[in-house]
């Protein structure tokens, strides 16, 4: 007992929590909201949401938390905190999932679903839907995201500037695992100007109304690995010369290797465009790439195999 008793005091001294607890929000739960469990949870909680459509944003300050769906479909939309997004995510060792986040807009017209400015995040089984930016980041090389399994359908525009499906700015890692991008608006499926940018097994595309820039841009360079992804780029593209940008904005990443390998990607448009345009003066390494349509493989460094 006594030996339970000191383990409790140091777990709290250092800051653990010792017991975590389950808040459950929605109809007939204990809060009514997701906000309103999340202002009551400390590090180390899960705050479990019940199907339903809940008007309604939230910050999140713990570390080691968890934001679930309950099952069914779990929607927080048209609602922003702090002018930036549905979901602020300032706490680190965070996970989202279950959960669709919907119309996001803000007067500085960048409104996000979600928008991490804190630690390591993993979003799971996650759609984000029609929102200026899918999900936005702050300029912090601690972030670190893996996306799995989630789909960005309908985010961007680019009045007067561009939001996107995902953009991520000045962070340590961002990684997409098999997750979907649809039906983007002007802006790019993804921008990432991370150090460490990994796109794998995922599924971007236009569709007959998208009107994407790029599918994929990297405008800082770093370390990039795409593979085993499908890629289409449709006929409304809004700028249907590149597929793939490298390094336009200013090689500034510390540069490391850009491997392109395994991918399918299709022009569908009736002109030609490059599938990876490298700027940096780090030579990509296309490997095992299957193309249709009218298209250049790479224009800028690097070689083609």
């Amino acid at each position: 007992m006594i030996r339970l008793l000191v383990f409790m005091l140091l777990a709290i001294l250092s800051g653990r929590t010792v017991f975590a607890a389950v808040l459950e929000a929605g109809p007939g739960k204990p809060f009514a909201v997701p906000s309103a469990a999340i202002a009551k949870a400390r590090d180390g909680d899960t705050v479990r949401v019940a199907p339903g459509e809940y008007e309604d944003c939230a910050t999140i300050r713990q570390n080691r938390f968890t934001l679930e769906g309950a099952g069914g479909e779990v929607v927080m939309k048209a609602k922003t905190c702090a002018g930036k997004a549905i979901l602020i995510v300032a706490g680190t060792k965070v996970t989202v999932r279950g959960l669709t986040l919907a119309n996001a807009k803000v007067p500085d017209r960048n409104g996000a679903g979600l928008r991490a400015e804190g630690g390591e995040l993993l979003i799971e089984n996650v759609l984000f839907l029609d929102n200026e930016n899918g999900l936005m980041t702050a300029n912090d090389p601690r972030i670190s995201i893996r996306i799995v399994d989630s789909a960005f359908v309908g985010n961007g525009h680019c009045r007067p500037t561009c939001a996107h499906g995902i953009y991520a700015g000045f962070i340590g890692l961002l990684r997409v695992e098999h997750s979907r991008f649809y039906n983007q608006h002007e802006g790019h499926h993804i921008k990432s100007r991370a150090a460490r940018t990994e796109v794998i097994g995922s599924d971007i595309q236009d569709g007959p109304s998208g009107n994407s820039s790029y599918l994929i841009d990297i405008p800082n360079g770093g370390a990039v690995s795409i593979d085993n992804n499908q890629l289409r780029k449709g006929r409304k593209s809004s700028n249907g010369g590149t597929a793939i940008s490298m390094g336009a904005e200013g090689d500034v990443n510390p540069p490391g290797p850009i491997l392109v390998r395994g991918n399918t990607f299709v022009n569908e448009q009736e002109r030609a465009t490059v599938f990876v345009r490298d700027f940096t003066a780090t030579p990509a390494q296309l490997i095992g790439n299957t193309l249709a349509g009218q298209v250049k493989p790479l224009e800028g460094p690097g070689t083609v195999r």
